[in-house]
């Protein structure tokens, strides 16, 4: 006969074992940063802001994220500046994914910006017009904006100066299938 606190033991035992098994092989699926380098799972993909900050038309490195701006998007207001979000996506399954086309910044205000389109001729920007293949990153690791300092393919957008102090600002990304949208504080 087992005595009572053995059994008590055994018992706990068991049912710790059938709790860790039946819980041990699921992930948590991120859809918050509240800070950057925190990876989402947006839609099947994993997304990641690798670094976000305003652009100066005047640095040399600034001017090739600003290459192939349209004319009639290239001047900027007084109250206007320049915000780069340098994102990378990885396809982490088996099959060819469609990346997110859909991303906006809003303010504490609830301001929202879109991204600017941004022409063929800019090695950085980030493009949505291919599946992503699997087991494969945006930007190519190759690529020039995969090579470059940030790592990551330019969502270029145009704010206003006086949003930079309504933080935190967060980008929203929207998967294509249109299901959970991943939300990342920017480090402004």
């Amino acid at each position: 006969m087992i005595q009572p606190l053995r059994f008590l033991i055994l018992a706990t035992v068991a049912v710790a074992a059938l709790f860790a098994a039946g819980c041990g092989n699921k992930e948590d699926v991120v859809l918050e940063g509240k800070t950057e380098g925190i990876y989402l799972d947006v839609g099947e993909l994993k997304y990641q802001v690798q670094i976000s900050r305003q652009l100066n038309p005047l640095d040399t490195e600034d001017q090739e994220y600003l290459t192939a701006v349209s004319p009639t998007e290239r001047d900027l207001e007084p109250d206007e500046t320049w915000f780069g979000v340098f994102m990378r996506v990885q396809n982490t399954t088996d099959e060819p994914l469609p990346v997110a086309s859909r991303f906006e910044i809003e303010d504490t205000q609830g301001t929202v910006f879109r991204p600017i389109l941004l022409g063929p001729d800019n090695g950085y920007a980030y493009r949505a017009s291919a599946p992503l293949e699997p087991k494969e990153v945006l930007p190519a690791p190759n690529s020039t904006a995969g090579f470059g300092s940030t790592r990551g393919a330019l969502l270029l957008f145009k704010l206003k100066v006086d949003t930079l102090a309504l933080r935190p600002l967060v980008l929203t990304i929207t998967p294509p299938d249109g299901g959970e949208r991943g939300h990342v504080d920017l480090d402004v």
